[in-house]
C-alpha cells in the first residue's frame, strides 16, 4: 500500500540497534501507522487537541482518509505512473519549499535588515531643492525662428531680473507655465534626478535666493530661483525595510541555489 507507506513510519524493529517498536496509534489493513507520523500530521494541520475526545475524533477522519486511499491504490484504477509522477513533484516542491523558508527566515534577519540600511545609509538619502521658475514654453515641431524668438524673450525677462526686478512681477508677465504662476513660480520640493538633467544640475548648483541664467530643456526655456535648498533628507527604516528585506532575501536565495546546485552533477543521456 505505497500511499500508506509513503507516509507511516516503519516500525522501529526493523532498524539496526533498536529494541523497541515504535508506538502506534492503529493499524490499517494491517499496516502500522505511528503515533508519531500522526503528531506529525496534526503539527502540520496546526490542530491542537483540547482533549482526548478531540484528538480521536481527528485521528477517526486521519485513519479513515488512510484507509481510502489504500483501497483506491489496490483496485489499480488509477493511472499508477502518473499518481507517482504527482507525488514525486509534489514531494520536491515541499522540500525546495520549506528548505529555503527555514533558510531565508535563519538568514535575512531583522538585524540583517536593519545592518544593510545602516551600512548602505547613502542609497536612502536623497537630495532635495526648494526651487520656483519662469517658463517660456517651447514645443518640438516649434521652428528655428520661433525659438530663436522664445530664447530672446526668456533673456529679456532674465534681464529683468538681473536689473532688480521682483521675481513674482517677472513670472506674471513672461511665465507660461500657468499653474506654478499662480504661485509665484513655486515648485515646491524637488527631489535630485526627479527632473530634466539641465534643470536639475542648474538647480543644484545654485546658493539659496539666486537665479540662474535661461536654461533650455524640452520644455522649454527656464529660469530658476532657489528659494531653499540644497537638503540631504534620509528616508526612515520603516519605510524602507520591505524593500531591503525583499532584496535580501532575493539575492540570499540566489546564491544559496548556486550552492547547492554546485553540489550536484546532472547528465542527461541522449
Amino acid at each position: 500500500m505505497r500511499f500508506i507507506a509513503f507516509i507511516t513510519i516503519i516500525v522501529c524493529s526493523v532498524l539496526a540497534g533498536c529494541d523497541s517498536p515504535v508506538e502506534r496509534v492503529a493499524t490499517v489493513n494491517g499496516q502500522p501507522i505511528a503515533k508519531e507520523a500522526f503528531d506529525a500530521y496534526m503539527k502540520h494541520k496546526r490542530i491542537a487537541a483540547r482533549d482526548e475526545q478531540q484528538r480521536n475524533s481527528v485521528l477517526d477522519k486521519y485513519l479513515e482518509r488512510e484507509a481510502l486511499a489504500g483501497v483506491i491504490e489496490s483496485q489499480g484504477s488509477l493511472d499508477k505512473a502518473l499518481t507517482e509522477a504527482e507525488l514525486n513533484e509534489f514531494r520536491k516542491e515541499m522540500l525546495i519549499s520549506r528548505y529555503f523558508e527555514q533558510y531565508l527566515r535563519d538568514n535575512v534577519t531583522d538585524d540583517a535588515v536593519r545592518n544593510y540600511y545602516t551600512s548602505h545609509i547613502e542609497q536612502y538619502q536623497e537630495r532635495k531643492v526648494n526651487v520656483a521658475h519662469v517658463l517660456v514654453r517651447t514645443t518640438r515641431n516649434m521652428g528655428d525662428v520661433e525659438r530663436q524668438a522664445k530664447a530672446t524673450t526668456a533673456q529679456e525677462a532674465y534681464s529683468k531680473l538681473s536689473a532688480g526686478e521682483s521675481f513674482e512681477s517677472v513670472v506674471e508677465a513672461y511665465s507660461e507655465d500657468t499653474v506654478s504662476a499662480k504661485k509665484g513660480g513655486d515648485l515646491g520640493w524637488l527631489k535630485e534626478g526627479s527632473i530634466h538633467a539641465k534643470f536639475s544640475d542648474a538647480a543644484f548648483s545654485l546658493k539659496a535666493g539666486k537665479i540662474s541664467e535661461p536654461v533650455e530643456t524640452p520644455f522649454g526655456f527656464h529660469i530658476i530661483k532657489l528659494s531653499e535648498g540644497p537638503q540631504v533628507i534620509k528616508k526612515p527604516f520603516e519605510s524602507v525595510s520591505g524593500n531591503i528585506r525583499y532584496q535580501l532575501r532575493n539575492e540570499v536565495k540566489e546564491a544559496e541555489l548556486k550552492r547547492l546546485l554546485a553540489e550536484v552533477k546532472i547528465e542527461k543521456v541522449n
